[in-house]
């Protein structure tokens, strides 16, 4: 990768923040695509209530990661880019003292000395402190996962994070492979939270050095009243997305939910092109908005969305027509219940193309966003909740999707009325629609052929053919009508 993607702090081009976005990006697709690959083997090696108990496990680090950061690590893109060597030194010093402290409290609340912890997780704790111990590490290992590209080294970051998932996936299968139990999987978990914590310390020595000042608390004070209400409503925020996950974990068995956990991999998928763009794109639209450029940072934002709307809507609607087999071929069929409920996430997935956390961040609306995720987590647990007794598994995922479109619909209204901007101002929705329609239609032809011509065939045939074919289709219809990723500005 060229060195121009660790380029200087002026506002860079639009080419040369999609090539940078480009570049995460790919990073960030090996990683999900190792992962996504990982169950593979554990599903194989690991009986279905060791394997429920392995997604249980990373349920509760997810819960644990949207409350404990507290958006801490994000915040510093605020700061970072406005500060000089020392401030920076500052700032990053209180991050890493601030997540050492909540990563103790996280560990408590999943150990067996937490007196409210479920029942399931009892069980899942009961070994040794291995999990605690993961827990503590892994939310302080958080900040490698965002510092070298807050700080616009995203060579450094892209091959760390290839670096790393490649690392864990080796070391989780080969624990599987060898034990078929879930304790040594656990084991390796720890010792590979710990080797990242290693290579962060690493980094910061490197590039800041480990001395003081540790801690201002004016300084310090600024930054948790800047973090503390983006991260109030990103724990809120975070706790509603997995609030049908403990829906399904509360109310089917751990074999059941397995499958429900495995239906919620494309999420992932989503966050992984959303953070690549926007992570891209971030200290350039917080310049834009220091300097009063309100609608120079909203035309990024809309640009850096038609990137993802670009690559996802293709991926999402593959993943709509071929549920089926994707689950049978990846997971076996043992957990072919989660195609029904992976559909009904991929029609809320596919509202989450439209990224504004960025702009809420910059435009410090933390006590919005809290309120707006304290209502849409109390109505998506009720709808999870009843829809889940009334339907089955896939009805718990239906409030938790119905709550995305009414999240962006109030959110963007939000950010029109601050910017002075209509609805219909806010996004290039004309190239939105026509990459989501065109991505539908493709799936419907690739679908249809596979059904009417190889419907004898397998899983693996299924998805080859129709990948292909949706591939091309897709790509013909976007070369014509100029869809690339790099975008021109659209409003006039």
């Amino acid at each position: 990768m060229s060195a121009e993607l660790d380029a200087a702090p002026d506002t860079p081009s639009i080419h040369r923040l999609g090539r940078r976005a480009l570049s995460l990006g790919a990073a960030k697709a090996f990683d999900f695509a190792i992962q996504f690959l990982l169950p593979v083997v554990l599903v194989r090696f690991l009986d279905a209530e060791a394997f429920g108990e392995y997604r249980l496990l990373w349920l509760a680090v997810g819960t644990v990661m949207a409350i404990a950061t507290l958006d801490m690590p994000a915040s510093l893109y605020y700061f970072l880019p406005r500060s000089d060597a020392s401030k920076k030194r500052l700032y990053i010093n209180q991050t890493l003292l601030f997540l050492a402290l909540t990563g103790l409290i996280s560990a408590w609340a999943v150990s067996a000395w937490n007196p409210w912890l479920p029942e399931k997780m009892r069980a899942l704790v009961a070994r040794d402190a291995t999990v605690p111990a993961f827990v503590l590490l892994w939310v302080v290992a958080a900040l490698l996962d965002l510092l070298p590209t807050i700080e616009e080294r995203v060579r450094w970051q892209a091959v760390s994070t290839v670096g790393l998932a490649a690392l864990r996936a080796a070391a989780l299968s080969l624990a599987a492979i060898l034990s078929r139990e879930l304790g040594p999987v656990l084991h390796v978990l720890l010792a590979f939270v710990a080797f990242k914590v290693a290579l962060l310390l690493g980094y910061v020595v490197r590039h800041h050095g480990l001395h003081a000042p540790i801690l201002d608390r004016r300084v310090f004070s600024d930054q948790l009243r800047y973090a503390a209400p983006l991260g109030v409503a990103g724990a809120l925020y975070g706790l509603r997305m997995q609030a049908d996950q403990w829906v399904a974990a509360a109310l089917f068995s751990l074999g059941s939910f397995a499958s429900f956990s495995i239906a919620a991999v494309l999420g992932p998928l989503m966050n992984l092109f959303r953070l690549s763009v926007s992570c891209a794109f971030l200290p350039s639209m917080s310049r834009l908005e220091a300097s009063g450029d309100i609608h120079g940072m909203l035309d990024l934002n809309s640009r850096a969305n038609l990137m993802v709307a670009t690559i996802v809507c293709p991926m999402l609607a593959f993943a709509f027509a071929f549920a089926e087999d994707l689950v049978t071929l990846v997971y076996t069929a043992t957990y072919l219940p989660a195609a029904t409920v992976m559909r009904v996430y991929i029609v809320g997935i596919a509202a989450l193309v439209l990224e504004t956390a960025s702009i809420t961040m910059l435009l410090r609306q933390g006590p919005f966003v809290m309120c707006l995720n304290l209502v849409a987590l109390v109505v998506a647990v009720a709808l999870d909740w009843w829809a889940a007794l009334r339907f089955g598994l896939a009805g718990a995922a239906a409030g938790s999707v119905t709550v995305i479109y009414l999240d962006r619909l109030v959110t963007l209204w939000r950010i029109g009325k601050l910017a002075g901007l209509p609805l219909r101002s806010l996004q290039d929705w004309r190239s939105l629609g026509l990459r989501l329609l065109f991505a539908i239609l493709a799936a419907v032809l690739a679908w249809g052929v596979v059904a009417r011509y190889f419907a004898g065939s397998g899983p693996m045939v299924h998805l080859a053919v129709g990948g292909a074919l949706l591939a091309a289709a897709y790509a013909a219809v976007a070369e014509c009508f100029g869809m690339g990723l790099v975008v021109a500005p659209w409003r006039a």
